[in-house]
């Protein structure tokens, strides 16, 4: 999930900086993210995912399903509270009447709904199968106003997320992060220029021999 802030003269994106210790990608900036947990495709939600979002979510895949795409949305917005305290949604409807035992039940306990038609899809990344490490990755942006609250003590030495900093968009892709990641920026960039109007294209990235190739949904 990218969040973003476009309140000053520039562009901002919340950035965190992974634990050193951790094996995978250690001490490198990221976006906050992971995998899709069961909980994901049972969530209640306020606004769905634009269709053209949807899509685009279940283009090229295997078993291609409207839950899978909304579930990938989900997960961004769970993975978001749970690495760095914020709370995307709405408070608008109260609070959910039931949610998946976990991180959702945490989060509804602040009284919000996710709300799924806010989201922007900026982008995907698919590595091939061989890799070790496999993902495929949907990289969403939101605005920062769609954060209806933060809970504190989320990063620290103990936690996946050390610490969280807000980078304007010109100075991003400067610090230490994986490639794939700078490449997002740049989409960003060029998208928020286009007008960020969901009916944009959106790039896919495929792991090809060592280097990155782009194709357009």
């Amino acid at each position: 999930m990218i969040v973003m802030d476009d309140s000053g003269a520039e562009p901002r994106v919340l950035m965190g900086r992974r634990n050193p210790n951790l094996v995978f990608m250690p001490g490198l900036y990221v976006f906050p993210g992971g995998r899709i947990e069961p909980g994901d495709r049972r969530m209640n939600v306020a606004g769905a995912l634009h269709d053209v979002v949807e899509m685009r979510l279940m283009s090229r895949v295997q078993r291609p399903s409207p839950g899978r795409a909304r579930a990938l949305a989900l997960a961004a917005i769970r993975e978001t509270f749970e690495e760095t305290g914020l709370l995307i949604g709405s408070r608008d409807y109260g609070a959910p009447e039931s949610a998946p035992e976990g991180a959702w039940s945490a989060y509804a306990a602040h009284g919000c709904y996710p709300e799924l038609d806010r989201l922007h899809l900026i982008a995907r990344a698919i590595t091939p199968p061989r890799r070790a490490r496999r993902f495929d990755t949907a990289f969403f942006a939101v605005g920062v106003e769609a954060v209806v609250d933060t809970v504190e003590g989320m990063t620290g030495p103990d936690r996946e997320l050390v610490d969280l900093v807000w980078l304007p968009l010109s100075k991003a892709a400067s610090i230490d992060m994986p490639g794939i990641t700078r490449t997002i920026i740049i989409e960003l960039q060029a998208r928020i220029a286009a007008g960020m109007s969901p009916m944009l294209p959106v790039p896919v990235y495929r792991d090809h021999r060592g280097a990155w190739r782009r194709d357009l949904l």
